[in-house]
C-alpha cells in the first residue's frame, strides 16, 4: 500500500479537489495506540489495486490537521479512523475495529 502522508491543510484542499475524479480516504492513526497500529496493518494486508487514493495523518504531529478535518467534514473525532472522501464530502466514517477494507472499497464504489 502506498500511503500519502498527509502533513498540511493545502493537501487538504487537494484532497477535496481530487475527490471530484477519484474516491480520497483518509486514515487518522494514533502512534501511540495498539488498536490504531493493528488498524493500519490490516489495511496494508487487504489493500486491494484500487483507484482510491489512500492518505496517513499522524494524529500525534498534526493534531491541528486533525481537528481541520472533523470540522471541515463534520465527523466526530476518533482514532483511528477512516473517511471516504468523494465529490467533496464525508461519504463514509469508520473507527475502530469497524475500520475493514472490503467495506471501504464496497462505499468507494457508490455511485453519488
Amino acid at each position: 500500500m502506498n500511503w500519502i502522508d498527509l502533513t498540511s491543510e493545502e493537501q487538504l484542499d487537494s484532497i477535496v479537489l481530487n475527490s471530484a475524479q477519484k474516491p480520497q480516504l483518509i486514515f487518522k492513526h494514533s502512534t501511540r495506540c495498539s488498536i490504531s497500529s493493528m488498524i493500519r496493518s490490516r489495511l496494508e494486508k487487504t489493500a486491494p489495486d484500487t483507484g482510491i487514493d489512500f492518505y496517513y495523518l499522524d494524529l500525534l504531529q498534526f493534531r491541528s490537521l486533525s481537528n481541520m478535518i472533523a470540522e471541515r467534514f463534520q465527523v466526530h473525532h476518533e482514532s483511528p479512523q477512516v473517511l471516504l472522501i468523494r465529490n467533496g464530502e464525508c461519504v463514509y466514517e469508520e473507527s475502530h475495529n469497524g475500520i475493514h477494507m472490503d467495506e471501504i472499497v464496497e462505499q468507494a464504489s457508490l455511485v453519488s
